[in-house]
């Protein structure tokens, strides 16, 4: 395994300017392994945070950057950061992400990195030897292995993916890591865990990599999954409902619950309570398989349904539309300009003696804002900024001074203070002075 975590990287996101709640930190919550581990530390979701950080896992699946991960992982972040394993910190765009199948890519600016052995999910057996590479909590390469525990694993909440169940340690900063079969191929993006207290409790899940690539594949070539509908919403047959409907001893198929109107199976004459049974002659065993055919056909395609109505079986048949594109997530506020135009990104005031008493310090520039490089680095509105390099500072011409020691291109320290704790801060210097941080 030790020869595939070339192809495995540390994903760092950033999301500004929203309050911290269970689907902002969930699970991939933890400090970064730079400024935040040293001054920043995990807090609760009842409080409020302009800055919220995230760690998680990905793979590289082609040589110039294009890298694997899971959709939640990107969603509503403003910035993210790909940790290669030579060390490398590069930024990284999105590509697209799906939410219905928890997949992203990412792309970052690279050549010759080394791309993933993709496998296969289809011959995945119960009992299969498995193994993960990730970053839990932050610790780069780490392997920990299981077994398969369940295939086409469905979970109320989380869509209609056939999960992969495993009892392979993961914990947050795993997800959008990948499963490795015995071969060391790829086999599966780990998605989820089910857990009491946030961590590993022996249930891990992962995205079959079938789906994952169809998926990807869609979304480096148009940004989005083009899915057909048919206009009806489904439930799982029990053999209570089976007997209900006059099924007894036939349980399967999807139990029509709705059917919305002026839809494609509205116009097919669907009902709600009838029972679909198959799809051109292929049984559905369960309502989950109804909906993943229907989502791989192309719209405008026929589907035969045979349905359960009323103690008799009939075939109607249904031409698919398309699935309306997710609404895409408003873009995060312009960023606003520096202050000082110092290409850092930072916005600075004196302090007053008012707030040197209340911090506690003789001298420091306070940060109003950071943008650009300084706010990737993790520095914050209601930063002091103790020192550039060895220049002490205190007032705003201090800081100008300090900056112009300092060579184009080059990394300037900043010694940050943050709730009576400092550490210094590297960040580089844009190569033309003046130029946008």
């Amino acid at each position: 395994m030790a020869s595939r975590s070339a192809s495995v990287v540390d994903i760092s996101t950033l999301r500004i300017g929203r309050d911290a709640s269970e689907a902002d930190i969930d699970l991939e919550f933890a400090p970064e392994l730079d400024f935040a581990d040293r001054l920043a530390w995990p807090l609760p979701a009842t409080v409020r945070i302009s800055q919220i950080r995230d760690l998680a896992s990905g793979v590289i699946l082609t040589g110039d950057g294009v890298i694997l991960t899971s959709a939640h992982v990107v969603a509503g972040i403003d910035e993210a950061h790909v940790r290669l394993g030579d060390g490398r910190r590069l930024p990284a765009r999105v590509l697209g992400a799906d939410a219905r199948s928890d997949v992203a890519l990412l792309k970052i600016e690279a050549k010759g990195l080394q791309p993933a052995v993709i496998g296969t999910s289809s011959t995945i057996r119960p009992g299969d030897w498995v193994a993960a590479i990730g970053a839990p909590f932050g610790f780069h390469g780490s392997v920990t292995s299981g077994v398969v525990s369940a295939i086409d694993r469905f979970i109320d909440g989380a869509g209609d993916i056939p999960f992969i169940q495993t009892d392979t340690a993961i914990n947050p900063g795993s997800s959008g890591s990948p499963l490795f079969n015995a071969r060391g191929e790829v086999i599966a993006i780990n998605s989820l865990i089910f857990s009491g207290n946030g961590g590993y409790m022996g249930l891990s899940f992962a995205v079959p990599i079938d789906l994952a690539m169809k998926v990807a594949a869609q979304l480096q070539a148009d940004g989005r999954v083009h899915r057909s509908r048919m206009g009806a919403e489904f439930q799982e047959v029990t053999p209570a409902l089976a007997e209900a409907f006059g099924r007894s001893g036939r349980a399967g198929g999807a139990l029509t619950v709705r059917v919305a109107a002026d839809g494609p199976a509205q116009a097919a004459g669907l009902a709600r309570g009838d029972i679909v049974t198959a799809v051109d002659g292929a049984p559905v065993g369960h309502f989950t398989g109804l909906l993943r055919q229907i989502a791989a056909r192309p719209a405008g395609s026929l589907a035969r349904l045979a349905i359960w109505r009323e103690g008799a079986q009939r075939t109607i048949s249904v031409t698919l539309a398309e699935e309306a594109a997710s609404r895409k997530p408003a873009p995060p506020p312009p960023e606003l300009p520096s202050a000082q135009n110092d290409g850092l990104g930072l916005s600075l005031s004196e302090l007053t003696p008012a707030q040197r008493r209340l911090l506690g310090s003789d001298g420091g520039l306070l940060v109003r804002d950071a943008v650009g490089a300084a706010r990737s680095e993790g520095i914050r509105a209601g930063d002091l900024i103790v020192a550039v390099n060895g220049v002490r500072l205190d007032r705003l011409e201090d800081f100008r001074r300090g900056l112009k020691t300092a060579r184009p291109g080059r990394h300037v320290a900043l010694l940050v203070l943050r709730e009576h704790r400092m550490a210094y801060v590297a960040i580089r210097l844009p190569a033309v002075r003046g130029a946008p941080p």
